[in-house]
């Protein structure tokens, strides 16, 4: 029974650390050129010659052409623009759009 107990503490305290970072994180916008599509990690070069990691997950949405698609058919020169919770060198993108406009150097 203390186990039991336990478990679900522990399952609370993951639950609420990953709502309060949810909450805490806010959504960045990167866009650039895809340099790498590992399964669900992309590296994506920026204008500002800064390489970004976006994470995908079975939450993301990918569109092209104003349709869903899955990760898949991303690859290696797609122009793209990711928006979600992370920092500068890292997001968890919740949309991603495929064949967005060629950055420009600022």
């Amino acid at each position: 029974m203390m186990n039991i107990r336990i478990g679900w503490l522990v399952f609370a305290c993951v639950v609420l650390a990953s709502a309060s970072y949810a909450q805490n994180s806010k959504d960045q916008k990167v866009s650039g050129t895809l340099s790498s599509v590992q399964g669900e990690h992309l590296m994506v070069d920026t204008a500002s010659g800064k390489s970004v990691m976006v994470m995908l997950d079975a939450k993301t949405t990918i569109m092209k052409d104003k349709k869903k698609v899955d990760a898949k058919s991303l690859k290696s020169g797609d122009q793209i623009v990711a928006e979600g919770p992370g920092d500068s060198s890292m997001i968890m993108a919740k949309t991603v759009e495929v064949g967005a406009a060629k950055p420009t150097k600022k």
